[in-house]
């Protein structure tokens, strides 16, 4: 299921669609495509920690466009798969982290902001908590989610905003500043899910399984 953020529509998709059609008719598979994003965001996290900040800002942005490539081919290929669609879930937790962590050694290293280290914990914390309240929400509220009335609490800090304010950051070299904004943004968008749960009416809650 696919929620697609303003940063992800009308900057990613753009080059991502494109550069599926394109692997169309090769041998490429959908789940190479996210084995490479994967290997990709380690080196963008390598590049950062290693002080090259503005190299290391491009490749985020690259790793956010290229994670929409496998979706895409698999849908041109007719090769979706439920392996690939857990594949690429996994694979972007990891590549979120080891971006997160280029960028907090970045801080510690070359930024004289105060206890950078628990800045980067609390933004993969709080990222990898958006991720999750978004699958619980879908798995809880599927007739919602299917209807497409989730959007809205989707979009806040989804994953392809986040991916641009790390890669902004990233090349001004301010990723102190820009991992506590996507902690911040996070922090909020788990706090509006929570409530849009709360106060969601009870006939779209189902109930708890039992056994």
């Amino acid at each position: 299921m696919t929620y697609d953020g303003l940063v992800s529509r009308y900057l990613n998709r753009p080059l991502s669609r494109p550069a599926a059609r394109a692997l169309r008719h090769t041998p490429v598979t959908p789940n190479q495509v996210t084995a490479f994003t994967l290997l990709l965001a380690v080196a963008a996290g390598a590049m950062l920690a290693a002080g090259w900040h503005i190299a290391g800002g491009i490749a985020i942005q690259a790793v956010s466009v290229i994670d929409g490539v496998d979706g895409e081919l698999a849908r041109l290929k007719n090769a979706a798969t439920r392996f690939g669609a857990v594949f690429d879930a996994v694979t972007d937790r990891y590549a979120d982290a080891a971006l997160i962590a280029g960028m907090t050694v970045y801080a510690v290293r070359f930024e004289a902001w105060p206890r950078p280290e628990f800045v980067g914990m609390l933004a993969l914390g709080a990222s990898l908590i958006v991720s999750y309240s978004r699958a619980r929400i879908e798995a809880d509220l599927p007739h919602v989610a299917r209807g497409g009335s989730l959007d809205r609490i989707f979009g806040l800090a989804s994953r392809d905003v986040r991916s641009l304010l790390l890669a902004v950051g990233a090349v001004l070299g301010q990723c102190y500043l820009a991992l506590a904004l996507v902690a911040a943004l996070a922090g909020l968008t788990i706090a509006w899910r929570l409530a849009y749960l709360r106060f969601a009416p009870a006939a779209s809650v189902p109930p708890p399984p039992q056994g």
